[in-house]
């Protein structure tokens, strides 16, 4: 007996920088069967749609057009990639004003048509814009997800191996908390294959500064962070419509975790079908878990700043 097919349906709002590159990295990577570009400048949306349109022929597979909000109503998982660009010498909680705004009208527009989905936010600073999307939508929080400290994850993981001269795939190591300045790694935990890491203080100093700064320099150098990004959001899209039960460090909302509750923040979570399935938590030194609620409060007292 024939079962009917069912289309697979990503939706990307905000054809930006990051929003246009997830969207081709996507359609590289055949996550989905349908590819939704929507954007306030709707021509940018028409652009990049006919241009990835046209390299079809080389891999096939995905329909993708430039479309509108009543477009997210069958989507599987709706990343929001909009907002205003962080600025050479600015820093992520510096956008907060202009990108609460900017989403107080997106997540209005998207509950118009859809109630279902997993909302990925991208946009920064993204551990804030998260939990205001949760509180906006309405949303289970296990469906509403930030990318978190993925992306500084991976960084952190590629210079460790720089260093080490290993491939930074056999390197498991966490950044955590705020993806911006209060982030934290966790060095109590980061292994080679299981092995301890051995590196001198000044190293992991190094490391973790050049981790943490590591957006400010590609800002200053190109204007904007894309790629690895595009590459982060990717996966999380993998883990989710592939059910993959992966463990990655996302933002989600906490609740107890370390005494820390009532925040978004980036933290090694299980991602599957249903969103964050489990938050995991660490085991961390003492020092780590100070450092963790150091960046907790930094982040709740911006969140108070902010009217739901």
């Amino acid at each position: 007996m024939n079962q009917q097919f069912k289309a697979t349906r990503i939706a990307v709002i905000g054809a930006g920088a990051v929003g246009s590159t997830t969207a081709y990295t996507l359609l590289l990577r055949h996550r989905a069967t349908e590819l939704v570009l929507i954007d306030a400048n709707r021509n940018k949306a028409l652009g990049d749609a006919l241009d990835m349109n046209h390299g079809l022929p080389f891999v096939g597979g995905v329909k993708v057009w430039a479309g509108d909000y009543p477009d997210c109503a069958d989507a599987d998982i709706i990343i929001i990639a909009a907002g205003a660009a962080q600025r050479p010498g600015e820093t992520r909680l510096d956008l907060l004003k202009r990108n609460v705004e900017i989403f107080e009208n997106i997540i209005e527009n998207v509950l118009k048509y859809n109630q279902n989905s997993i909302l990925l936010v991208a946009t920064n600073p993204v551990d804030i814009i998260a939990y205001f999307s949760w509180k906006k939508s309405g949303f289970p929080p296990h469906r509403v997800i930030g990318s978190g400290t993925l992306l500084d994850s991976a960084r952190f993981r590629y210079l460790i191996g720089e260093k080490l001269r290993i491939d930074p795939r056999s390197i498991h190591g966490h950044i955590i908390g705020e993806h911006g300045d209060t982030e934290l790694p966790v060095w109590s935990l980061t292994n080679i294959a299981g092995t301890s890491l051995e590196l001198p203080e000044e190293d992991k100093q190094e490391i973790f500064a050049n981790t943490r700064d590591a957006a400010y320099q590609i800002i200053q150098a190109k204007g904007a962070t894309y790629y690895a990004i595009a590459l982060a959001l990717d996966r999380i899209c993998a883990a989710i419509l592939h059910n993959e039960s992966s463990v990655l460090t996302v933002s989600t909302l906490l609740e107890d975790y370390h005494g820390i509750s009532d925040v978004y923040l980036g933290v090694p979570c299980v991602v599957d079908r249903t969103g964050v399935r489990q938050v995991m938590k660490l085991s961390l030194a003492d020092s780590e878990i100070e450092m963790l609620r150091r960046s907790a409060n930094t982040l709740k007292d911006r969140i108070a700043e902010i009217r739901f």
